[in-house]
């Protein structure tokens, strides 16, 4: 999330480092807003347009995608003169209105599937994308409701939304979320991101979206279940090999 321009530019310097060593695309993500938060008191942002001025530094300065979310249509069409992929909240990936606002702007529409949903059921979200006569769909995998507290990913539904012919993405962080816990607080399980990511390489996942912050324990938002920034390296040459071998 963007808490301030000095962490928003020093996380995307260093990623943009690392991916290039490896020749790996990357798109920054950082929400500018955050809508969704289990309690009232919890951080939301700097200010919209002082958020969105940021992304759009760092796609200006570093020559590099990026991408947040959006929560309503008019968001989409806010946000859409700044970034270049708008994302759509898992819990939103229904909202045909949202859906169509996005799809008209342009730009590429990352659509997270729902935590309820069945993975065959994406194809309708990104038909709403596609009805605005925008082609630039991504589908991203974040996991399924498991009982109150906790998701599980079923792998086999990156091949199925494969199937749509959009590229699949695989959340390794969102999906080893613990939603509904007692303090209001959403936890995590960070622990088992290269565990999450590794599985979706081997499976043929076009893309990883991985959280992560200098110092996980002091963010604001998220941060039960990002990686922290020291660790990103040594994963993702990990990944290559992984890749490299089942190519």
């Amino acid at each position: 999330m963007v808490e301030s321009e000095e962490l928003v530019m020093n996380t995307a310097r260093e990623i943009l480092r690392i991916t290039e060593s490896m020749q790996i695309p990357f798109i920054f993500k950082s929400s500018y807003r955050k809508a969704n938060r289990s309690r009232a008191d919890s951080f939301t942002g700097i200010g919209d347009d002082k958020a969105l001025g940021l992304l759009k530094t760092v796609a200006n300065e570093l020559k590099i995608p990026v991408v947040t979310d959006v929560h309503s249509p008019e968001e989409a069409l806010h946000a859409g003169d700044y970034v270049d992929v708008l994302q759509i909240p898992a819990f939103l990936c229904r909202q045909t209105d949202l859906l169509h606002a996005a799809g008209k702007t342009g730009k590429w529409v990352n659509i997270k599937k729902g935590q309820f949903l069945a993975p065959e059921q994406m194809q309708f979200a990104a038909q709403k994308v596609r009805e605005m006569g925008n082609e630039n769909v991504m589908l991203t995998e974040r996991g399924t409701t498991f009982g109150y507290q906790d998701l599980v990913v079923d792998y086999r539904g990156i091949p199925i939304m494969q199937q749509t012919g959009f590229p699949v993405v695989m959340d390794c962080t969102h999906s080893l979320q613990r939603p509904n816990q007692a303090n209001g607080v959403t936890g995590g399980l960070p622990q088992l991101i290269e565990t999450i990511a590794k599985a979706a390489i081997a499976v043929g996942a076009d893309g990883l979206f991985i959280e992560t912050h200098p110092e996980p324990s002091k963010a604001l938002s998220d941060g039960a279940n990002m990686l922290p920034l020291s660790r990103l390296e040594g994963l993702l040459r990990m990944l290559v090999k992984v890749r490299t071998s089942i190519l």
